[in-house]
Parts: C-alpha cells; sequence; structure tokens
C-alpha cells in the first residue's frame, strides 16, 4: 500500500488526507504545521483525546461543534466547568458524547492553568523535541507513538492531565508540528521541511 497519492489536481499527498475535502484541507493547510500559544495546544490535545478509536474525519467535521461547546477552548473557561457543564456537553449531539472524555477535557483545562506557574503547555510539550527521523515511505515507516511521546504522556499524567497516552500525544506531535510524518514526496511535508530549511 502506498503512503503517497497524486491527485486529480497532480499534487502529491499523504495517501491518508485524499478521501474527503476536510481532509485534502486540513493535510495541505494544518497538518505537521507548527501549532504555538496554550489556547491553540490546548484545542489539539483535546481533539486528539476525543478522536482516540474514532476516525479523525468525525473530529474534523465536529470542530466548530467543539470550539463553541467547549468556549473556544479557553482554558481559564472550560476549567471552570462542573458537574453541570459535563451533562450539558453528554447532550450535546453536536459533539462526540464520551463522559470520560469530557470530564478528560475539564481535568486537563485546569491542570493547562496550573502549569503557567512552572512555564506553560507550550514549554513542557517543547522539552521532549522528537529524535530526527526520515519521513515514511512505506507502511512499515509509520509509527504511533515514539520514545519522547511517552515521556511527555508520563509528565503530562504526573502533572494532572487525563486521556494522554503516548498515541495520543504522538497525534498531537503530529498535528502540531514538532515531527513531520508527510509522506516522503508529498508536497505538504516538502513545503514543511522548506520552512524549516
Amino acid at each position: 500500500m502506498s503512503l503517497l497519492v497524486v491527485g486529480d489536481d497532480g499534487v502529491a499527498r499523504c495517501a491518508w488526507a485524499t478521501s474527503a475535502p476536510d481532509y485534502v484541507a486540513y493535510h495541505d493547510d494544518e497538518w505537521g504545521r507548527r501549532v504555538r500559544g496554550e489556547r491553540e495546544l490546548f484545542e489539539r490535545l483535546t481533539l486528539e483525546s476525543f478522536q482516540s478509536g474514532l476516525s479523525w474525519l468525525t473530529i474534523l467535521r465536529k470542530r466548530e461543534a467543539f470550539r463553541a461547546a467547549f468556549v473556544g477552548f479557553e482554558p481559564d473557561a472550560v476549567a471552570a466547568f462542573g458537574a453541570t457543564d459535563v451533562e450539558r456537553l453528554m447532550g450535546d449531539a453536536s459533539i462526540v458524547r464520551n463522559r470520560r472524555k469530557i470530564e478528560a477535557a475539564v481535568t486537563n483545562a485546569r491542570a493547562v492553568v496550573e502549569l503557567r506557574a512552572d512555564g506553560g503547555l507550550e514549554a513542557l510539550i517543547d522539552t521532549f523535541p522528537p529524535a530526527a527521523h526520515e519521513r515514511p515511505t512505506t507502511v512499515a515507516d509509520v509509527v504511533g507513538s515514539s520514545d519522547e511521546s511517552t515521556a511527555l504522556a508520563k509528565e503530562l499524567k504526573r502533572r494532572g492531565f487525563a486521556h494522554v497516552g503516548p498515541t495520543t500525544c504522538y497525534s498531537l506531535m503530529q498535528a502540531c508540528g514538532y515531527v513531520n510524518d508527510h509522506a516522503a514526496g508529498c508536497v505538504a511535508g516538502d513545503a514543511i521541511e522548506r520552512l524549516a530549511g
């Protein structure tokens, strides 16, 4: 199975990104590009956590609903959620209604707020830089976690975060540009490499 697909537009992309227009836009404009800022990283961490066990396309298509439900992913606002808010979200059909994941989002918002005293979420993630590696060329090259994502997950849990395992942390690293896992030859991955320079 090839990791690369050339679309009708003549552009070579990661094969996973070609099944729907939503995927193509996300792949071309967001995935693997560096994300900075507390709110932005909290949003991505929350969405990656909700994605666990589901298709990313499901989460992507509900992204605006998630933003509305979680007050734009402002950590202070989500940290203030209580039992009534959890029940409200459990009744919101526009998002993924999983109590464990909803409660984890609230727990994680509180942990993000606490992290400010030690430099913040971005600074913490930055302390686990992925080792240099080649972009994948075959299915065998694709990994779901790394030593760094395992260490990050362990540290996040130590800091009070929930529902953040090594796979979720690796997905966060991929999505937020800490690691370039676009397939070798993918136009978006090549552009990221040029920017990193």
